[in-house]
């Protein structure tokens, strides 16, 4: 009998498992480990949006240069009869992106935009709302899922000033530069960059701020209105003819694609005149380092 009961709570020990006080323990052990790991993992799961942000780019720059060898120019920033554009959903407004479409594989939804109508018009919405990966940041998702806006810019100007057809960008209004109009080089010249999202959401079909930016501000620095213009006293007419700068939520910097289909990134604390020398295209200055 006393053999019986020994072995009996033995066995009792051997399945008490746990106490309270222990898996208090792993607990506190298991949280610990989660706090050290999760900051790794977050900058593990950002360096590969990074990676395909810049990708995307990349992307859009070899589309870009296989149109400029098809039809000897660039896509024009934006189409319109009337100039400067007026960012407000009106007018014809078709955008560089809209004629890129062949040549980012995109032969479908190209087929199918009635070019007889304009960005807004019924006939182009269902078009227009077509999802295209390419064109939004995977960083930029994580805060905004929404479909039809693209987190890319074409440089239009060196300062903040309309979308019109004398800038000096590459992308502007009705705008037909080719590779010889560069004169400083495609090296040394800006095409495309990040933005964090049209103002206001427009689709990535819009030949208007939803997709042509300029220099006018740094990097990162998102302002709403003109340089030195009390937004108090900012008319409508004003508002409306507003563009905007380039900004990505990436900490430090943004991707920038060269002419020459180069993605950089360069540091957001660029020195700003070398910043404004790369948006230009035609400014002869040297750009300094970047």
């Amino acid at each position: 009998m006393a053999t019986d009961t020994a072995q009996s709570k033995k066995h009792q020990r051997a399945l008490r498992g746990f106490t309270f006080i222990e898996l208090l323990v792993v607990l506190a052990f298991i949280g610990i480990l989660m706090s050290i790991l999760l900051p790794w993992v977050q900058q593990a799961r950002e360096a590969a949006r990074r990676t395909q942000c810049k990708q995307n780019l990349a992307q859009i720059g070899l589309a870009l240069q296989h149109y400029e060898i098809a039809h000897g120019w660039l896509p024009p920033g934006s189409v319109d009869p009337s100039r400067p554009i007026l960012n407000v959903p009106r007018g014809y407004h078709v955008g560089w992106i809209v004629q890129l479409l062949p040549f980012m594989e995109e032969g479908n939804t190209w087929r199918n935009w009635d070019f007889q109508a304009g960005v807004y018009d019924p006939a182009n919405r269902v078009t227009g709302e077509q999802r295209i990966r390419i064109l939004r940041c995977p960083s930029f998702v994580e805060f905004d899922d929404s479909r039809v806006s693209t987190t890319y810019a074409g440089m239009h100007h060196d300062s903040e000033t309309p979308i019109d057809s004398d800038n000096n960008g590459v992308l502007f209004l009705n705008s037909r530069i080719g590779f010889r109009d560069i004169i400083d080089g495609e090296s040394h010249t800006i095409f495309v960059a990040e933005t964090t999202g049209p103002r206001p959401a427009r689709t990535w079909a819009s030949g208007t701020n939803a997709t042509l930016r300029n220099a006018g501000c740094p990097i990162n620095v998102d302002l709403v209105v003109s340089p030195g213009i009390d937004p108090r006293t900012q008319s409508e007419d004003d508002k409306d003819l507003f563009v905007g700068g380039f900004g990505s939520i990436h900490q430090g910097g943004m991707h920038v694609l060269m002419g020459d289909g180069r993605v950089t990134f360069p540091d957001e604390h660029i020195d700003y005149e070398v910043y404004r020398r790369l948006a230009n295209r035609r400014d002869e200055a040297e750009a300094g380092e970047y």
